[in-house]
């Protein structure tokens, strides 16, 4: 998996630590404070999108009356004592993150989640010194499935895009690591196991967790 790689970028949630479950509270607690129910389609339609571009979406769909920066600042609050307490990271990543700094194997970290929380998660979990470049779907144009979130890292890191292996768990997220011209690994998630099949045959290679990765 990493011959001819010299840089591996991660998604955060759902792959790089196991959070996609709080997600879901969260817009339930969110919405609830407005009196109104979670649609049963919210997860496929904003999947991908920037912290920004889903901020814009809860506003517009649900009529929020607050401004999108305080509901980014909401989410951010709310989210923050369990990214601190309860999100662990993905089985065996820390060793493989180790084995990737030995072998000079650059890292990134590309997450549609805001920068307060992806630094926060690397904190807690003491990953700062891993990652040379960590960038936000706020930073680019465009969300995943656009590539442009991957390229940005690829260009920060001094990368080729053929040189790159992304680590992703969602459909969009694969999407976009394809469309940027790298090897994707499909990270199985709880979140969404009903799209195996679709994650794999899109992706290059698919693990279970980051014990299956055999590094010689």
């Amino acid at each position: 998996m990493l011959r001819d790689i010299d840089a591996v970028i991660f998604d955060m949630d759902g792959s790089l630590v196991d959070s996609m479950w709080m997600w879901r509270e969260i817009d339930i607690e969110y919405l609830g404070k407005f009196g109104i129910p979670v649609p049963e389609d919210l997860q496929g339609q904003i999947e991908g999108m920037s912290f920004s571009e889903t901020a814009a979406f809860f506003k517009e769909r649900f009529q929020i009356p607050d401004p999108i920066r305080q509901i980014k600042a909401d989410w951010n609050a709310m989210a923050w004592d369990k990214y601190s307490y309860e999100v662990p990271l993905k089985a065996g990543v820390d060793t493989f993150l180790k084995r990737c700094r030995e072998r000079g194997i650059l890292l990134g970290i590309a997450t549609s989640n805001s920068r307060e929380l992806v630094q926060n998660v690397a904190a807690v979990h003491g990953l700062e010194d891993y990652f040379s470049c960590i960038m936000t779907g706020c930073d680019v144009a465009k969300g995943k499935p656009s590539p442009d979130i991957y390229l940005a890292v690829a260009e920060k890191l001094g990368v080729g895009p053929e040189r790159c292996l992304v680590f992703e768990d969602i459909l969009p997220g694969i999407q976009a690591g394809k469309a940027a011209g790298m090897k994707v690994c499909a990270v199985e998630d709880a979140y969404s196991i009903a799209q195996r099949e679709e994650k794999e045959a899109l992706a290059d290679y698919y693990i279970e967790d980051f014990n299956d990765i055999r590094l010689l």
